[in-house]
């Protein structure tokens, strides 16, 4: 089985919990916390991905890392992970809660990518638009990429408007190509 369909049913299976227990918030904001911490930490990903590692050592390293800092349902949560020989997937897990949190709040995730920084009324302005579009909540994220020229390309989920020089250059080139000029 794949290793997103595994940490994706873990996932699932803490969101239950978390709902049951009416601290899904609560739990959505220590994930995003230790998401943060284990992207940033190359040698915490390494160690939790190392067969060899005993994993009374790995449950001690997260206890020592997240005790007092998340709620004793996902550190023993985590433990199990740990215990059934799924540490490599604790990273996975957490970016996953996340994602599935969400989809159950009707959440989409947006990404702008334009050739300077858009101001933050210009951010604003483009979020409301895609949510009146979509008809959901957005987090919007920007990205800078020169190359674009000018412009930007707008993605929200699998769909992506690109309204870039760039891509127009590129749109043409293509016309032209398949003309034989």
């Amino acid at each position: 089985m794949s290793v997103f369909k595994v940490a994706s049913r873990y996932a699932k299976s803490l969101i239950d919990l978390a709902q049951e227990q009416g601290s899904l918030e609560v739990i959505k904001v220590d994930m995003e916390q230790i998401v943060a911490l284990i992207k940033s930490s190359s040698e915490l990903q390494a160690v939790l991905g190392n067969p060899i590692i005993k994993t009374d050592k790995k449950n001690s390293i997260l206890e020592a890392l997240f005790k007092d800092k998340v709620r004793p349902e996902i550190l023993g949560f985590f433990n199990i992970m740990v215990r059934k020989g799924r540490s490599e997937l604790v990273y996975a897990t957490a970016q996953e809660f996340i994602r599935e949190y969400n989809e159950v709040k009707g959440i989409v995730k947006a990404e702008v990518t334009s050739a300077t920084a858009l101001s933050e009324a210009n951010l604003q302005s483009l979020k409301a638009k895609i949510a009146q579009e979509i008809n959901a909540e957005v987090i919007l994220t920007n990205k800078v990429d020169e190359a674009l020229i000018g412009g930007f390309v707008v993605k929200v989920g699998d769909r992506q408007l690109d309204v870039s020089i760039a891509g127009k250059l590129n749109k043409l080139e293509r016309h032209f190509s398949s003309q034989g000029i």
